[in-house]
């Protein structure tokens, strides 16, 4: 294991956090857009990350789980941003200009699927997991400090 690899590592999760935390303010932003161009209400979004793995990693513990084939781990990183499947709400509202003018839903208008109280959530997580991964790395730089000050003894 590297002398960089704890900071690396947390980078990785830093860089993943902050775009999570982009992807839960755009849809906090537009909770309540009802018209996009592509046509229909806004689409909340989520990330989906995966483990990176060292193919090639400089450790071995016995203690390591024989299910871990890849190596060690190496971070994280991001798969996709996917689209909530979740239904969008439907109000009435005839006044509406994006009122459905004709069916059996007729004066229904059709809101985002974002739900404000999970999205701050996991806005909150997201800041949580930030702030620990810039603890690991603050950690690491104190450690590689005392290292190199025993060193000048």
């Amino acid at each position: 294991m590297g002398l960089f690899t704890s900071i690396n590592i947390a980078g990785t999760g830093m860089s993943a956090e902050r775009l999570r935390t982009d992807v839960i303010s755009n849809n906090i932003a537009n909770a309540s857009t009802t018209r996009t161009s592509e046509g229909g209400p806004f689409k909340a979004s989520h990330v989906v990350f995966a483990p990176v793995s060292d193919s090639h990693p400089t450790f071995n513990s016995p203690f390591t789980p024989e299910s871990l084939d890849n190596g060690a781990g190496a971070g994280v990183k991001v798969v996709e941003i996917a689209e909530d499947d979740d239904a969008t709400k439907l109000v009435y509202d005839p006044t509406h200009p994006d009122a459905i003018k004709s069916g059996p839903n007729t004066g229904y208008v059709e809101y985002p699927n974002v739900n404000i109280v999970n999205e701050m959530v996991d806005l909150i997580s997201a800041s949580r997991a930030y702030e620990a991964n810039s603890s690991v790395i603050q950690g690491s730089k104190e450690m590689f400090s005392d290292a190199l000050a025993i060193a000048n003894v």
